[in-house]
């Protein structure tokens, strides 16, 4: 680091050292290259070609280099107007100016929205002497951050958003809203004490409705939508009235001016009318009593600490918060995943965001018509309707009215511009075009509120930019939000003829984990999808929804999916045909309908591509996919999991299709079902090699003992310390851990042992019966079965000979799954895949880069790490044939 300063120290050259540069910086400081940057990136404006200096995709970072003692005033012009021409998917997140000897960061997030950051600013100055103003507020986060070449061996940390892009979420948008969050937990959990000490029965619904009715209130107040604080007005009454005046506030919010009593109190007069249906239902509070906490209490007070404004929480990221104060297990066995914004955008960029803010930078570079453009495209983004089946907490509901919102704060802003004033109601993007259904109550509620939230602070950044008095109550009545199944619900009776855009993240819970009405759920769509993922039902019944909207708007195909059990692909691909027949293919239109989820890895990998993918292809195609990346969330209880992003739709597209890799795009001719570029051809299961030469493969064997048979090195020492006699019984144990990492196991192979020997040797008995009792106890047939013979594994598939073993599951960073050669005297265990009476010449074959190339392609993935199947990977695999030149050869090759 000392280095590179005293060498960079006082000269720099922007035309021939930028590069050098920043390759140094990023080597010295961050230990990483340059590999993932891009200099000299092309950007078009006004026709002509221009050159960023550097561009970090993966990061969204956009760096305008000047050379050494350049004032950096006009590079950050210069940098703003590359990066508003940038497509919107690319737009960055940050730009740096950098002239040799000085770092000059913006943040655009804080410079496009200062209002959402005032708040967390004037926390950080609550001690100063004097106040900021607003002027200053809004200056000082307009304000680059410095950082100057002299200081950066202490101050490079400051640095990490160039390649670190989990830097944005440590920001006041995730601070404030955990936060938030923190507060509802704490009202939640003295609720639920407060009703189980009262003895109250059925009281969750209770505390849904509590706690969103005093989230929105708490906005309320900090957004000015209410004239006074309800702190305020309770503190004119005593603890054990609080309930009651509380009751009286939620009565007054339902109720309009007009139908009010005229002798009220001056106080609760002054609480406007919200309606929109979240005061609707009349709510007993919980009873207070000296032995028992008053939750209200609890709340006021730890609101009344808040070191933040309501006002600034991003109802995106809180919504995910508010819903995973649900009991954690809820959310495992509901299959429930929170989304991150970041997440949200790569789903809504590529499906219809970026091509939307690629058509008004257009607009706003027209000359003539140019308000006639802006005013029909306005109305354009007005009718936009979107549906997300599994709507969880609204956050991509949410996200993507705000998204809408901003893109229309733009429009206004431009058409201001030109009529010089606007007409009194200029918003037409409405919370009444976003559909969802949602099976837990209390989510449906926290994504009501969720929008309810987003609309009012996309109208106060509307106010900002118009200068318009907009009206923020009485709330709009959300109706289009559902709690209902969305697998067994007619998705024709709620949602419009013009629907959009089918969006979500549904819930992922795989085959094991299914309950008995999650599995009924998936057979009544489809007894084809039975041994598959949860989520793939939501596929299935969007793809039948859009398939049916296509056929019927084209009048080419039939009007419905056949039902599911009499589901037949033979049946649709007759109709197709048929079809194709009647209608010319070139007069084709786009569809009105376009679909596009998260989900696990698992649908585009392994075995569950098959089944899946050859019923879907017949109704859809994929239009663009993200392959694997690692999930982020704004849940506190984030999962861990790897997921695919797929978009698809009933018709031909006539967009480029997309293949996302990390930083990489791919333009596809076809998407299939594994996400490659290539045509739709599908690997099954088979249980046998493609070729006769081939040697057959086997798992190994299962113990099922409750670790009675199974020891470490130590514990068998300590066994035969006690039982020495014993050691007759003792084999190598080894499976996929095992055999990656060098791990030492044994085990009590009994195998060829009578139970009469056995008993002569206590210890060893004693196991035996141990694994015989906890065998019975299972829920599983097979199991008890197995308590018959219990001085054996459950299932016993070790070889007589020496064998070839591949791991189960290994990691993706090897280039070559690790496989090696055992003698048979090693117990090959479930977790690993053998091949007796293997050679050389196998052995070669299987560490061959075309093998692996093979696996990655097909099989299936742990997380991201590859997983070996027996039944796709090795049984599918096309061998060279076994001449004596290739065996020779590949043999040769082996031993070295």
């Amino acid at each position: 680091m000392k280095n590179f300063i005293e060498n960079w120290s006082g000269h720099g050259y922007e035309k021939g050292e930028t590069q050098k540069f920043w390759i140094e910086l990023l080597q010295k400081f961050f230990a990483t290259d340059a590999s993932k940057i891009i200099f000299e990136k092309q950007v078009k404006i006004d026709g002509t070609t221009k050159f960023i200096d550097i561009y970090f995709p993966r990061t969204k970072v956009l760096v305008e280099q000047k050379s050494f003692g350049e004032n950096l005033a006009d590079a950050f012009i210069q940098a703003k107007n590359y990066a508003e021409n940038l497509p919107y998917s690319e737009r960055p997140k940050w730009i740096v100016t950098c002239n040799f000897s000085e770092f000059q960061i913006y943040n655009l997030d804080c410079m496009d929205f200062p209002e959402k950051y005032r708040a967390t600013y004037l926390m950080n100055h609550a001690n100063d002497f004097i106040l900021p103003t607003d002027e200053d507020v809004e200056n000082a986060i307009r304000q680059p951050t410095k950082i100057f070449l002299k200081n950066l061996a202490a101050d490079y940390k400051y640095l990490n958003f160039l390649i670190d892009p989990e830097v944005e979420m440590i920001s006041p948008d995730v601070q404030i809203s955990t936060a938030a969050a923190k507060i509802v937990q704490k009202l939640r959990d003295a609720l639920e004490n407060n009703f189980q000490k009262n003895s109250t029965k059925n009281y969750s619904a209770q505390i849904e409705k509590i706690c969103t009715r005093f989230v929105f209130c708490f906005y309320a107040t900090d957004a000015n939508i209410f004239p006074q604080k309800i702190s305020d007005y309770l503190k004119n009454f005593p603890d054990n009235e609080r309930n009651f005046a509380l009751e009286n506030i939620f009565e007054i919010l339902n109720t309009p001016e007009q139908n009010r009593k005229k002798n009220l109190d001056k106080n609760l007069k002054n609480f406007p009318y919200v309606n929109g249906g979240l005061f609707a239902e009349k709510i007993s509070l919980p009873t207070y009593n000296q032995f028992v906490e008053n939750p209200i209490n609890t709340a006021l007070t730890f609101n009344a600490g808040k070191n933040f404004s309501w006002q600034t929480i991003n109802p995106t990221i809180f919504g995910a918060m508010f819903e995973s104060i649900l009991n954690p297990e809820t959310q495992r066995k509901g299959g429930m995943h929170f989304t991150s914004v970041e997440n949200i955008h790569k789903v809504i960029d590529p499906l219809f965001l970026d091509a939307l803010h690629e058509k008004f930078l257009k607009i706003k570079r027209k000359h003539k018509d140019k308000f006639l453009h802006l005013k029909n495209f306005h109305e354009e983004i007005a009718k936009l309707k979107f549906f997300d089946p599994a709507c969880g907490s609204g956050n991509f509901l949410t996200e993507t009215y705000i998204s809408l919102r901003r893109l229309e704060n733009k429009i206004l802003e431009e058409m201001k511009k030109i009529l010089g004033e606007l007409p009194e109601n200029p918003v037409k993007v409405s919370i009444e075009n976003f559909f969802g259904v949602e099976i837990y109550s209390f989510a449906v509620a926290v994504a009501k509120t969720a929008l309810w939230i987003a609309e009012n602070q996309m109208l106060q950044e509307t106010k900002i930019l118009t200068a318009k008095n907009l009206y923020e109550l009485p709330l709009k009545k959300i109706t289009n939000i559902h709690c209902a199944n969305a697998l067994t619900l007619d998705w024709e009776k709620i949602l419009p003829d013009d629907l959009n855009y089918i969006i979500g993240n549904p819930p992922f819970v795989g085959t094991k984990y299914q309950s008995a009405a999650q599995k009924a759920d998936i057979l009544q769509l489809c007894k084809d999808l039975k041994p598959l993922d949860y989520v793939t039902a939501w596929y299935f019944k969007a793809a039948q929804f859009m398939y049916s909207k296509n056929s019927s708007e084209h009048n080419y195909c039939i009007a419905k999916i056949p039902d599911a059990n009499n589901f037949c692909i033979a049946k649709i691909q007759n109709e197709i045909i048929s079809a194709n027949q009647k209608f010319n293919q070139n007069n084709f239109c786009e569809p009105k309908i376009r679909a596009a989820f998260v989900s696990t890895n698992s649908i585009a990998q392994g075995e569950q591509v098959a089944p899946l993918w050859k019923i879907l292809d017949k109704m859809v195609h994929i239009d663009f996919a993200h392959k694997t990346f690692k999930w982020t969330s704004e849940s506190e209880n984030m999962a861990a999991v790897h997921c695919v992003i797929i978009a698809f739709s009933a018709a031909q597209n006539k967009n480029q299709k997309i293949i996302f890799d990390g930083d990489k795009k791919i333009l596809a001719k076809n998407i299939n079902g594994y996400l490659q570029d290539a045509p739709n051809i599908y690997i099954e299961k088979r249980n046998f090699p493609l070729q006769d030469f081939v040697p057959k493969i086997f798992m190994g064997s299962t113990m099922v003992d409750d670790d009675n048979l199974n020891f470490s090195e130590d514990e068998m020492e300590i066994f035969l310390e006690k039982e020495p006699s014993a050691k007759k019984f003792f084999r190598p144990v080894i499976g996929s851990e095992e055999f990656i990492k060098g791990k030492k196991r044994f085990c009590l192979w009994l195998k060829d042992f009578s139970i009469e020997e056995i008993k002569k040797f206590p210890k060893t008995f004693e196991r035996v019966e141990a694994v015989k009792n906890f065998r019975k106890k299972s829920k599983r047939a097979g199991t008890r079965k197995g308590a018959e013979n219990p001085k054996n594994f459950l299932e016993i598939r070790q070889p007589e000979t020496d064998f070839i073993l591949i791991p189960k599951v290994s990691s993706e960073n090897r280039k070559y799954i690790p496989i090696g050669f055992l003698e048979k005297n090693f117990i090959a265990l479930n977790t690993s895949l053998i091949i007796p009476d293997a050679n050389l010449f196998h052995f070669g074959i299987l560490n061959s880069s075309v093998h692996n190339s093979w696996m990655r392609a097909v099989g299936g993935r742990m997380k991201s790490d590859y997983q070996y199947s027996a039944t796709i990977i090795y049984n599918n695999f096309v061998w060279c044939e076994a001449t004596a030149e290739n065996v020779e050869k590949i043999t040769a090759t082996a031993e070295t």
